[in-house]
């Protein structure tokens, strides 16, 4: 097999090496030199230094033609260093990058399945909650307590959201459109969506937006992100009568939009890590409700839209969540119709 494979890859040497022997005799033959025999001794001459290059070439490959003409066990084999020529360095090195992009694919790949499963396993394992809430007030004589079990849907409808948004994080791309937006219209909308958790838990929104406060992002995932904020806020919010403040303003010339709460704050130790993935830290353990995937989730969509999202907290003070709206690519890819339009610019003076 290595002979066959080294013959195809050489044929070509053989056959130049005869073509030229055959053009340098006929250029003899038409300057009239007729000596058979010193035409003999040239063609036996050359053709033992063609063979005797082919066969050190073939020596010289034949660890490499057994590498590559065996059947590898393990992706490892890709590591192996054995080559002796320039070229077959260069495959070499060629190859173990390939393997090391390949591992790395793989990785990313495995990690991303890892999250799925492990977010999938926490979020059934939390909507049993709600689910047989619901089911026992279904149970109960008489009339349905409809507040309760609205309150038990809305659990269930923000926890598929939570799972569909983690469904498409990887996909965001093609699920992306971005449009200027009015802050506060926006804003206002997503704490209408979520007044009947204010209600439930006494805590009152106070937005203060100025409407001249224009953005551009994408509306839908934006508003996971702000339902998200504003969940954790009253959430962590114990005691009645708290107030959330959903606040913008103009920092560095792009608009600012914060969330700040009077909850139970987070602790120290556990505010550098509250954006990865399954970290529930000291607070989800009090309210025994928290995947750990919801501010992980706002973080990868706010990197992806170009926003800044930054988290402020100190215990027992409250927490204050921000987003700055600086994502100038959007722009550079084209995806603004008015390329004039510096996304999330405001001006000092409002």
């Amino acid at each position: 097999m290595n002979i066959r494979l080294f013959m195809k890859e050489h044929m070509a040497y053989v056959l130049f090496q005869f073509i030229l022997v055959l053009f340098i005799m006929s250029l003899y033959w038409l300057d009239g030199f007729r000596n058979i025999d010193t035409a003999i001794y040239s063609v036996v001459i050359s053709t033992m230094l063609i063979l005797s290059f082919l066969v050190g070439r073939y020596v010289k490959r034949y660890s490499f033609y057994q590498k590559i003409l065996s059947q590898p066990i393990e992706m490892e084999a890709a590591l192996q260093h054995n080559a002796k020529s320039p070229e077959q360095e260069q495959v070499e090195i060629f190859s173990q990058s390939l393997y090391r992009l390949y591992q790395n694919e793989v990785q990313a790949l495995y990690a991303n399945q890892n999250r799925h499963l492990q977010f999938m396993n926490q979020w059934v394992h939390q909507m049993k909650t709600p689910l047989s809430v619901a089911e026992l007030l279904l149970q109960e004589e008489g009339e349905v307590n409809k507040k309760s079990l609205q309150e038990e849907i809305d659990r269930l409808k923000r926890g598929l959201d939570s799972v569909l948004i983690n469904a498409r994080i990887d996909t965001f791309e093609q699920d992306m459109q971005v449009e200027q937006v009015q802050l506060k219209q926006l804003v206002s909308e997503v704490v209408s969506e979520h007044k009947r958790l204010f209600i439930t838990h006494h805590v009152y929104p106070v937005i203060t937006i100025d409407e001249k406060y224009v953005i551009t992002t994408d509306v839908k995932w934006l508003r996971f992100v702000l339902g998200q904020f504003i969940t954790n806020a009253v959430k962590y919010t114990f005691e009645e009568g708290k107030k959330v403040f959903i606040e913008a303003s103009c920092h560095n010339g792009y608009v600012l939009l914060a969330v700040r709460d009077e909850g139970i704050g987070i602790p120290s130790a556990d505010l550098p890590r509250v954006t990865k993935a399954f970290f529930t830290g000291e607070n989800g353990r009090k309210t025994g409700e928290s995947t750990g995937m919801g501010l992980y989730l706002a973080k990868e969509i706010c990197e992806k839209l170009g926003h800044t999202l930054t988290i402020e907290s100190e215990p027992k003070m409250g927490t204050k969540v921000s987003v700055l709206f600086k994502n100038q690519d959007a722009v550079k890819r084209g995806e603004l119709e008015d390329a004039d339009i510096e996304n999330g610019r405001c001006d000092e003076s409002l």
